[in-house]
């Protein structure tokens, strides 16, 4: 399951919108936060409202150092001091009982996997479903090319969900299944416009699969 925590808008008017990204995926062996958004009593706030407690996750995954996704991560982890993967450029967190620095693509858990850091910035999460593979990009700041690129080593890329910024090249996600743009998409009505079958709107409490 992929749960959608913090994000610019809310699919669950009950939670805070507010300019940054977090979602949870839970798999069977597995509970990893992607993101921490950019505050954490809004982060926190929308896992209670959501019935999410922090003390479920086990490993938080750090996509870049950008503050609208490291925000929330010191008070989370003060709460729950887990596993981080970071990418090798971002500052090592304090509180975290572990902290594993990514920069070459590494399996992070039983169908979970970090594409590496990618242009020296960012690396995303691949996650292994049904033979596919599903995206998780937080701001894809190397190029959603250069993602989806290095997620084919895992499996045919499925689903790209998350932040894709000013990202234009539409034929690269033509093969795609579903496209969920998330956060910092500029483009979110065009995506919608081209792709109405792929389209998931995003939005904070939205559960993706």
């Amino acid at each position: 399951m992929l749960t959608i925590i913090y994000d610019n808008v809310v699919w669950n008017k009950a939670l805070t919108p507010d300019w940054g990204f977090s979602c949870l995926v839970e798999t069977p062996e597995q509970t990893l936060l992607f993101d921490a958004g950019a505050n954490g009593r809004i982060l926190l706030e929308n896992m209670k409202t959501l019935k999410l407690a922090p003390e479920m996750v086990d490993t938080v995954f750090i996509s870049h150092a950008h503050w609208d996704h490291t925000g929330g991560l010191d008070d989370f982890l003060r709460l729950n001091p887990v596993h981080v993967f970071i990418p090798a450029s971002c500052p090592v967190p304090p509180h975290a009982a572990k902290v594993t620095r990514v920069g070459s693509g590494v399996k992070i858990g039983e169908g979970l996997y970090s594409t590496g850091e990618l242009g020296g910035i960012e690396q995303s999460l691949v996650i292994e479903k049904d033979e596919r593979a599903v995206v998780v990009a937080g701001c894809s700041h190397p190029g959603v090319d250069a993602i989806l690129n290095a997620a084919s080593g895992i499996g045919k890329v499925a689903m790209l969900i998350g932040g894709l910024h000013g990202f234009n090249d539409f034929h690269l996600i033509e093969d795609l299944d579903h496209i969920c743009p998330a956060h910092c998409t500029q483009y979110i009505e065009e995506i919608k416009h081209r792709y109405p079958d792929k389209y998931i709107a995003a939005g904070a409490g939205r559960i993706i699969y």
